[in-house]
């Protein structure tokens, strides 16, 4: 029994220290890296990822920015609203069923001047398919819910406990996009 207590508690403890809904990972001296080390700028400026210098670096709302360059990391410092990823860099798409998970670097949108990420090229042309219903829907959930949240969390209730009224399997939304589209995702 006095194992099974232990186990317990370290599986509660790795999930409280995971709390806050960003999607973050370490790397050197930033425990709290966005984007993988990947500069938000470049994202704007260039229309794809490019890494980041460890030495050319910002923080902001907790979290590690990485930038190509000085010049990136000023214009990020003036607006950090407009240049960080939403959704605390999670999958747009999971946003969609309130499921903070994904978000992979090389997989993003810009849509009306914001930058998404995506867990990878399905879950973006799946949240393509209804792009204001999906911005609607995974703002109101990112809001409601997830932004304060712990994600480990939220994602385990939102996967296993409650799932939202319009979820959809990937193997559902496969089928969507090819009635829709006359072809396979992809």
């Amino acid at each position: 029994m006095k194992i099974v207590r232990l186990g317990a508690a370290v599986v509660l403890a790795a999930l409280l220290s995971a709390c806050g809904s960003m999607n973050v990972t370490s790397d050197g001296a930033d425990s709290r890296l966005m984007l993988k080390g990947y500069d938000p700028v470049a994202y704007f400026t260039t229309g794809r990822p490019v890494k980041g210098d460890p030495g050319i670096k910002t923080d902001h709302a907790g979290v590690t920015y990485r930038f190509s360059s000085a010049g990136n990391r000023d214009s990020f410092m003036k607006d950090p609203a407009k240049y960080a990823p939403q959704y605390g860099g999670f999958c747009a798409n999971g946003m969609v069923y309130a499921i903070p998970l994904g978000g992979e670097v090389d997989v993003f949108n810009i849509v009306n001047g914001k930058l998404y990420m995506f867990g990878g090229t399905g879950s973006k042309i799946y949240f393509e398919m209804d792009q204001e219903r999906n911005l609607k829907l995974a703002d109101g959930y990112w809001e409601s819910e997830v932004k304060d949240s712990n994600w480990r969390l939220q994602s385990w209730k939102r996967v296993w406990l409650s799932r939202v009224p319009h979820y959809k399997t990937n193997r559902e939304l496969a089928e969507e996009y090819e009635k829709r589209y006359g072809k396979k995702p992809g």
